[in-house]
C-alpha cells in the first residue's frame, strides 16, 4: 500500500469520525432541548393536527395510537406534546388491571413528574363524544378539570367511565392484541396503592419493587 492511499484513508476515516461526532452531538443537543421543555410546561402548548398516529415501541413489542383530535381536541393536544417532547420515554405501564385497563403516563424522573402535577398545568375537561370502547385511549382524572400526564387504555368496553367525565381522545390502531393485551399484568392494583412512592421516587422505587413492569422505550410522533 502506498504512502499516498494510507494519508488519503486516513482523512477519509478522519471526516467519517468528524461527522458521527457531530452527529452524535446534534442529537444530544435535541435530548437536552425536550428535556428542557419538559420542565416548562408552558411552551408544550402546540395544536395538534386534526388526525396523526403515535408509535409506541415497548418491552413487550410495538402498538400505535390514532387520535383523533375532534373528540376531545384539549386532551389530545396535550398527548401529542407529551409524545412529541418524549415524555413517556421509559415510563411505566405501572397499574394493569386485567378486564379493565393499563395506566401509564408518570414520567420517571419525579422532578418532571412533579412539574407536571402543578394545579397551574391541569387540563380543563372535554366533553365526552366518545365512549370508553376497548382500545379506546383516556386521561386518567382525580376530579373535574385535573387532567395531567397519565392515560389509560381500556381493555374491554368500559361505557360506564363516560358519565364520569372520561373522554377518549383515540384508539388503538395497531398492536391491541399482540402487544397491549399482554402488557405484565401480575401486580395489578399493587403499584397504584404505593402511588406516594412512585410520585416522589418515580423508576427508581419502580423498578426495585416491581421490577417486572413493562415499559415505553420510546414514543414518537408518525411523520
Amino acid at each position: 500500500m502506498s504512502m499516498r492511499s494510507i494519508v488519503t484513508g486516513a482523512a477519509a476515516l478522519g471526516v467519517a469520525l468528524l461527522v458521527t461526532v457531530a452527529g452524535l452531538a446534534g442529537q444530544a443537543q435535541v435530548e437536552l432541548a425536550k428535556a428542557a421543555k419538559l420542565r416548562t410546561p408552558g411552551v408544550l402548548t402546540e395544536q395538534a393536527p386534526p388526525t396523526f398516529k403515535a408509535n409506541f415501541d415497548t418491552s413487550k413489542g410495538a402498538f400505535v395510537i390514532e387520535v383523533h383530535r375532534d373528540w376531545a381536541p384539549i386532551g389530545a393536544d396535550r398527548f401529542y406534546n407529551l409524545v412529541k417532547n418524549g415524555f413517556f420515554d421509559d415510563v411505566r405501564f405501572f397499574r394493569v388491571i386485567s378486564n379493565f385497563m393499563v395506566q401509564f403516563g408518570i414520567n420517571g424522573s419525579p422532578t418532571v413528574s412533579a412539574i407536571w402535577r402543578n394545579p397551574a398545568v391541569q387540563l380543563k375537561d372535554d366533553p365526552v363524544k366518545q365512549s370508553n370502547k376497548r382500545g379506546y385511549i383516556t386521561f386518567a382524572t382525580g376530579g373535574p378539570n385535573t387532567r395531567t400526564t397519565q392515560v389509560f387504555i381500556n381493555f374491554k368496553d368500559n361505557a360506564f367511565l363516560d358519565g364520569q367525565g372520561f373522554s377518549p381522545f383515540g384508539e388503538v390502531s395497531q398492536g391491541m392484541e399482540d402487544v397491549v393485551d399482554k402488557l405484565y399484568s401480575q401486580y395489578a392494583g399493587k403499584p397504584q396503592d404505593q402511588f406516594v412512592q412512585i410520585l416522589n421516587q418515580g423508576n427508581a422505587f419502580l423498578n426495585k419493587d416491581f421490577p417486572k413492569l413493562d415499559f415505553v422505550k420510546a414514543a414518537t410522533i408518525e411523520p
